[in-house]
């Protein structure tokens, strides 16, 4: 009898140390990341090489269990955020990783134009249609798209940019019928909408989505980025400084390991992210002498103010930089002593 109840007690406790493991709360935790190498990442065609390295940093996050959840408790720079804080109401995982793998889309167009363009070499583009990046709940598209349906086609027209395509829907009258044609998983949908005034704009017709232009980028010399699985804006910047290192015959790296983030639109203008104390922790991990932080014009809330407090805590060595637009991180570098 001793035996069966000391056994069952075991059963027991090993199947709620086994389920801390997968029964997910209602929580995201987040972790610092990596710093990962860009050169193996962005291939430009002969393009010239580095003595150092430009290195994209990141956040770690998923889904907290029992225990990733007490962990964050107990760890510094482990962070927790409701799923509301993270989701919209109605988004599920897999629409919320396909819009930042979107997001990374985007960011590496900008980079690719920022960097050509100051390398003076043109840029032209490709329009191919837009990406659902998010639908607004209540509205037409709510149940008929998702985010990363890529729509080629209304009405059976194609157009030559976002802003045509949002003119053409926008010209309907309330109740109007619209037959979009898209990709979902390879696979090619129809979906018939009724357009309906916007929730923000009643003077105006929609059917519902956030969109992000489709569209393929050709410059010469041909350049590749392969992200993978890595989504998000944030490594904007520090695309655009790898892109243009390969570009030009002087090496900006200079023989330094040079970490940073920040998004990059497409004027050169870096713009904040999230996250940033856990990308120094991951950076300084990694080796990194010198960072690029977002420097917000000054803001007292800056990503680079956070960044610096971060860097004093840890006790790093690692030079924190603020920057405003990619020039300021290419003047940066142009002065750097030769390591």
């Amino acid at each position: 009898m001793r035996k069966k109840i000391y056994f069952s007690a075991i059963l027991i406790i090993a199947i709620v140390l086994i389920g801390g493991l997968f029964y997910t709360l209602p929580f995201y935790v987040t972790k610092p990341g990596m710093a990962k190498e860009l050169h193996p990442i962005i291939k430009v065609e002969d393009g010239y090489k580095e003595k150092g390295n430009f290195m994209l940093t990141t956040v770690r996050m998923g889904r907290a269990t029992i225990y990733s959840y007490l962990e964050a408790k107990i760890k510094k720079y482990e962070e927790l955020y409701p799923v509301e804080q993270v989701l919209d109401k109605t988004e599920t995982d897999e629409e919320y990783n396909a819009k930042q793998l979107y997001l990374m889309a985007q960011s590496k167009l900008n980079a690719i134009d920022v960097a050509y363009r100051k390398a003076g070499l043109p840029v032209n583009y490709k329009y191919k249609g837009i990406y659902v990046v998010d639908v607004v709940p209540g509205m037409p598209a709510d149940g008929k798209l998702q985010a990363g349906d890529r729509i080629f086609k209304v009405d059976g027209h194609q157009f030559p940019s976002s802003e045509k395509f949002i003119a053409y829907v926008g010209e309907k009258n309330k109740g109007a019928q619209v037959t979009l044609t898209f990709m979902r998983d390879k696979k090619t949908k129809t979906a018939k909408l009724y357009v309906q005034p916007l929730k923000k704009q009643p003077n105006r017709v929609g059917i519902g989505i956030y969109l992000v232009d489709d569209k393929e980028v050709k410059v010469n010399p041909p350049v590749e980025v392969k992200t993978d699985e890595i989504g998000g804006p944030s490594a904007g910047l520090m695309f655009s400084l790898e892109i243009y290192n390969q570009l030009t015959k002087e090496d900006l790296t200079k023989g330094y390991q040079i970490a940073g983030t920040g998004t990059i639109d497409v004027d050169g203008t870096v713009g904040p992210i999230g996250g940033i104390e856990q990308k120094i922790v991951a950076a300084d991990k990694a080796g990194a002498e010198i960072f690029f932080a977002p420097n917000e014009k000054g803001a007292k809330d800056s990503n680079y103010r956070a960044a610096v407090k971060t860097a004093k805590d840890i006790k790093t060595k690692m030079k924190i930089v603020p920057v405003d637009t990619f020039d300021d991180a290419v003047t940066y570098l142009e002065k750097l002593p030769k390591k």
